[in-house]
């Protein structure tokens, strides 16, 4: 019996904020089992993760990155005075990951990858497959009113959230035979999720993209062939400093779901010791 060709592997990875850390467990999950990853399109933190990952194919940089950063790392409280421009932080994260990329540009990557932004002037839907690398990335990051739009070419461009949550589609579109989509935000959406405060604006642009993304997802989510959403509705957008339990979280979904997986994909399951699989029930059991 002829053995299956595995079939070419693409990643959406969503918005999320500190919740997007869990990109980093499924991807580590499914290096280890051995799947390859041919392409990768990503929202918001899912363009940093997988972009960053995409250029250099190192997800234990990422991995050690994160476990070392602190809140106040990414939101100053000296910086945390809302500037003329309406902007509240600078996008410190991006700008400490700036040298792993420096001068890399998106169509340089080892894993074809695509970033999602939303234009400014007119809402539409920008797929960024070619240019700066960095510039890519904080363009799909940039949240109105949190961090600031970003110039690129003729187009000021902002969070791509609004547009496309979890960019299954884009993702099929650049060559994909099977998707996987990694929800963290939309799928989990939960108005007790976290504590309402009406005065503080970042909150309440949180509340409302919070809710964009879950309906623009419903309708792209079918898209993909498969669905992880790393249970992390525990988490607030900021808590970058649980980096280690989010990041589990993403491990823990992917493996629970690495039997659709290989069964989809036609990738045949890595054989392991004895000894890993007891290191695996220790580390990776509920």
């Amino acid at each position: 019996m002829a053995q299956k060709v595995p079939k070419k592997v693409g990643l959406a990875l969503g918005g999320g904020a500190a919740k997007g850390l869990a990109h980093i467990g499924v991807i580590r999950t499914l290096e280890e089992a051995g799947i390859e990853i041919s392409y990768i399109a990503g929202t918001s933190m899912g363009a940093l993760v997988g972009g960053i990952y995409a250029a250099t194919k190192d997800i234990g940089f990422l991995e050690d990155f994160f476990l070392k950063v602190r809140e106040e790392d990414v939101y100053p409280a000296t910086r945390m005075l809302r500037k003329r421009d309406g902007v509240v932080f600078k996008n410190n994260l991006l700008e400490m990951l700036e040298r792993k990329i420096e001068g890399m540009n998106v169509e340089d990557c080892q894993i074809p990858f695509a970033a999602v932004a939303t234009a400014v002037e007119d809402g539409d839907e920008v797929i960024m497959k070619s240019g700066n690398l960095h510039e890519s990335i904080k363009a799909s990051t940039a949240l109105p009113l949190v961090f600031p739009p970003a110039n690129i070419g003729e187009r000021l461009l902002m969070d791509g959230g609004f547009v496309n949550p979890v960019p299954a589609d884009i993702v099929r579109n650049m060559g994909a035979e099977y998707v996987i989509a990694v929800d963290v935000s939309s799928r989990w959406f939960n108005l007790q999720e976290e504590s309402f405060n009406p005065v503080k604006l970042y909150s309440v642009m949180y509340r409302a993209l919070a809710i964009i993304e879950y309906q623009l997802a419903r309708r792209v989510l079918p898209q993909a062939d498969i669905v992880l959403n790393p249970p992390v509705i525990g988490y607030r957008w900021f808590q970058f400093a649980d980096a280690k339990n989010i990041i589990k979280a993403g491990r823990v979904e992917a493996r629970n779901k690495l039997k659709e997986i290989f069964g989809g994909t036609n990738y045949a399951p890595p054989k392991k010791t004895a000894f890993e699989k007891f290191m695996d029930f220790i580390l990776y059991s509920d």
